[in-house]
């Protein structure tokens, strides 16, 4: 508690945006006045009727932290390990808050909403930089993209034009219809091609990795939303005979046929289907949204006009369905559903689109750091890399090592050994269908390095987290310096202690007082309990405590009268008081107490009595000891001129 407090009011802030003007120097530190007026209007709850006042009042405290900090600094506390392992914890915690763009999270949220009123039926043709070899033949590709062009703006049906040059498999067939789709469908980079493309046009050609892709809008409509279904698949295995699909076909006829008769369709999918995840649930299926399942899949069950209906049985790649609407959820249309905003920030927090509210990051370092690529020959560092990681000594890229540097980032080199190191964990796709181009993979890794670089150094490019360190860094030196300085000394100096007592015992006297018990209890319930049975038996009172099962706290000890609750007027022996809540706001306890024995006049305390208050005494004249010896050593001068501008 103690340590919470004394970092909230050291802590500074920065959000005035006045001319500097100096409130006040300490030995060679000068103290900005909006930095002061900034803690202040953080640490301080005084009405401004007494702004003035309460103002000169904080800055001596004010004053008397920012010392006690700068001594600490001066001793090298900050280099302490429990220091520098408490600050790094808090960074590891909040660093992420930081790291992305913080507008981009909003922008993208609005633009996934926007995007969710509609659904767009789509189109894609596919020309892959690879010829059917496998080998990358990119001039091969512009050349049957360019025609491809050529026929499109000659007014060619896009359909014909699939079947004629599309790589993609399958799509010949299907004349390279995709089906519907809506946000978050598809990867980001291809949605953003396709809402930007009118409805009838077909896109601009867009540059993957993978090869080249133009999409067509073929259609649009209001959005579908999302819907619930129950399904009974019964798969058809790769290698079934033409007897066997035929029996499979029979088996769903025959299970829809007894549906129609009233038969449980949860029942029948526990007992037949072979999607058996969902058939251990009745044949429940998570919610569905649209472009995420097979396109005949979809329009079966988008065909499905209320809920309760049952489809026919149904072929797809996978099996004989039968499918079953449980509900259909609407599309939010209300721009500010807090519900359905919150749940579209995460969808993109967890989408792929979450890597361009990163991208500000690069340009940063690029700009603050400065980021300088070595002249090196590429296909020399891609051969150097095939050899290493394929564990060939020598051959080609003979001008590499591993201290080779690469490119720098401010002050930071990035050697080939990193780059070698990265490769070897990353030069797979994430779907395992190959290795990554190289250039590919060094892009990867110059973000990633810049990234690092970023994430290091956040103090020197994020002023907000910068003061959020500084204030939890500070905060932690305050106490650790005072536990040295002044509260351990206090404990620990028994004969300093005693002086003290001796100087002035009458100044630790009892005031009226009484010996009493009090309870302590979380609820009203145990507390009217309690003084229930004590007012029946107050003797008793361990064994009440006892009997109240942890739910009930008592102490005996004597309280002066003003300390004693619940207390109303003057106490007699034998009283209880009324029950109440604590005076503590941290807790929620109810507290009453039983007076056992009235001492009405004044009374001397023993030194063992005294000791808590003797301490307190002690660690204020250690600490204003203390704090003339830093006003010596970092003498402090106040700009009154200023002061009593920012008092008015």
């Amino acid at each position: 508690m103690i340590k919470n407090w004394l970092t909230a009011v050291i802590a500074l802030s920065f959000t005035l945006t006045t001319s500097a003007q100096t409130l006040f120097s300490y030995g060679d530190t000068e103290v900005d006045a909006k930095d002061f007026i900034a803690a202040y209007n953080k640490n301080n709850s005084q009405s401004e009727s007494n702004r003035s006042k309460a103002i000169r009042e904080y800055l001596q405290l004010y004053i008397n932290s920012r010392l006690k900090i700068k001594e600490a600094y001066a001793r090298g506390y900050d280099k302490l390990p429990q220091i520098r392992a408490e600050v790094e914890n808090l960074r590891g915690q909040i660093i992420d808050n930081y790291l992305s763009d913080p507008d981009a999270i909003e922008r993208l949220t609005k633009e996934a909403f926007q995007r969710s009123q509609k659904d767009i039926h789509v189109s894609h043709l596919f020309i892959s930089t690879k010829n059917a070899a496998g080998e990358l033949d990119t001039v091969a590709a512009k050349k049957k993209l360019a025609e491809v062009m050529r026929r499109l703006k000659k007014g060619d049906s896009f359909s014909t034009l699939v079947k004629e040059f599309s790589d993609e498999p399958g799509a010949a067939e299907r004349g390279g219809d995709m089906g519907w789709i809506t946000v978050f469908s598809l990867p980001y980079e291809f949605e953003n091609v396709i809402y930007s493309t009118p409805k009838s046009k077909y896109s601009e050609p867009y540059h993957s990795k993978a090869g080249y892709h133009v999409f067509k809008n073929t259609d649009e409509r209001k959005a579908f939303g999302k819907i619930k279904i129950a399904q009974i698949l019964l798969a058809l295995p790769p290698d079934a005979t033409e007897s066997k699909r035929k029996e499979i076909k029979s088996l769903a006829d025959s299970l829809f046929d007894r549906l129609k008769k009233g038969d449980d369709f949860g029942q029948l999918a526990s007992k037949f289907s072979t999607d058996y995840i969902s058939a251990g649930n009745g044949g429940i299926v998570p919610e569905i949204g649209v472009g995420k399942y097979d396109q005949e899949f979809e329009k079966v069950i988008w065909s499905l006009a209320k809920d309760g209906d049952i489809s026919k049985p149904f072929l797809t790649a996978h099996g004989y369905h039968i499918v079953k609407r449980m509900s259909r959820q609407p599309v939010v249309t209300d721009p500010n559903d807090e519900s359905n905003l919150n749940e579209l920030k995460q969808r993109v927090s967890g989408d792929d689109r979450w890597r361009t509210a990163r991208d500000f990051i690069y340009e940063r370092v690029k700009k603050k750091a400065g980021f300088t690529k070595k002249n090196y020959n590429e296909s020399a560092l891609w051969a150097y890399s095939d050899s290493v990681i394929s564990g060939r000594q020598g051959g080609e890229g003979g001008s590499f090592s591993p201290g080779t540097p690469l490119f720098t980032i401010g002050d930071t080199t990035i050697t080939v050994m990193q780059w070698i190191a990265y490769a070897q964990a990353f030069r797979y796709r994430p779907d395992r269908t190959g290795l990554k181009p190289w250039p590919q993979l060094m892009e990867e890794f110059t973000k990633t390095a810049m990234f690092e670089y970023y994430r290091d150094n956040l103090e020197e490019f994020n002023e907000k987290f910068a003061r959020q360190m500084a204030e939890f860094r500070d905060g932690n030196l305050f106490f650790e310096i005072m536990q040295t300085e002044v509260w351990n000394k206090a404990q620990s100096d028994s004969a300093g202690l005693r002086a003290l007592f001796d100087r002035n015992p009458s100044h630790y006297d009892w005031k009226p007082s009484a010996d009493v018990i009090v309870f302590f209890s979380a609820d009203e319930e145990t507390a009217k309990a309690a003084q229930k049975e004590m007012k029946e038996n107050p003797s008793a009172w361990r064994k009440i405590t006892e009997s109240m099962n942890d739910k009930l706290v008592s102490d005996s000890a004597r309280y002066e009268w003003e300390q004693i609750p619940g207390l109303k007027g003057q106490p007699k022996d034998g009283m209880l008081t009324t029950y109440e809540p604590g005076t503590d706001p941290s807790t929620s306890s109810i507290s009453f107490a039983y007076v056992v024995k009235v001492y009405n006049s004044p009374a001397p305390r023993s030194f063992e009595e005294a000791k808590g208050l003797v301490i307190n005494d002690y660690q204020n004249y250690l600490e204003e000891e203390w704090l003339k010896k830093l006003k010596e050593k970092y003498p402090v001068k106040v700009n009154e001129k200023v002061l009593a501008e920012i008092a008015k």
